[in-house]
């Protein structure tokens, strides 16, 4: 059985076209037309072992939110289709990863119901990180932008994912002081953990992973 899938989508913000095979090898040949965001959707193809074309072009003159965002929502959309009833797959997945001085969790549910949920630990006895908490629940001081990119945009793009795909998508800060590290660590872990939740289990026998008897 073929799970892959080939989607566009055309608005007058964005154009873009996507193909993505879930039992690739982690082929990518990506042209978001914002470099930094090409090398973040690289990782996460490579480390899930996903294969995946992009093409997009978009108001990037006036700013990146919609291609990232539009970007999310297409590969949500094409990971859920490329599932079709989601019969035999793992279903959940969660991993802790380091990225030198950076360590972050992602954990997935493939359940159907969309959430998404970004936030930051704070060891008990210590204060947060920074008080001055912005759309998202991301740290004030790690708002720094790479390229055009912060985390606050960065969020976006997994909630947009969420929402098509259906996952319940929880992404933990634990540290980090430099934001390309922490950004890089997300999604290499996003990739590692959706390659799993995605996998087929041969003791499901094909059946739906849910008592419900339905995803």
């Amino acid at each position: 059985m073929l799970r892959t899938t080939e989607l566009q989508r055309n608005t007058t913000e964005t154009q873009i076209s996507l193909k993505i095979n879930l039992d690739g090898s982690g082929i990518s040949d990506i042209q978001s037309s914002i470099p930094f965001f090409d090398h973040m959707l690289d990782l996460f193809t490579r480390h899930g072992l996903f294969d995946v074309s992009l093409r997009a072009t978009g108001d990037t003159h006036i700013d990146l939110h919609h291609t990232v965002e539009d970007i999310g929502l297409l590969l949500g959309q094409a990971v859920r289709e490329a599932l079709g009833d989601k019969a035999g797959i793992c279903r959940y997945s969660s991993l802790i990863l380091p990225m030198d001085e950076a360590l972050v969790s992602v954990a997935i549910d493939l359940g159907g119901r969309p959430y998404f949920k970004f936030s930051e630990y704070t060891p008990a006895g210590l204060p947060p990180l920074s008080q001055a908490i912005r759309a998202g629940e991301i740290p004030q001081q790690l708002a720094d932008k790479i390229a055009g990119i912060d985390l606050e945009l960065i969020c976006e793009f997994f909630k947009s994912f969420a929402n098509t795909c259906g996952a319940n998508l929880h992404i933990i800060l634990h540290y980090g002081a430099n934001l390309h590290h922490i950004i890089e660590g997300i999604f290499k872990a996003f990739g590692r953990v959706l390659d799993i939740a995605t996998k087929l289990d041969d003791r499901l026998y094909g059946r739906i992973p849910s008592t419900k008897g339905k995803l």
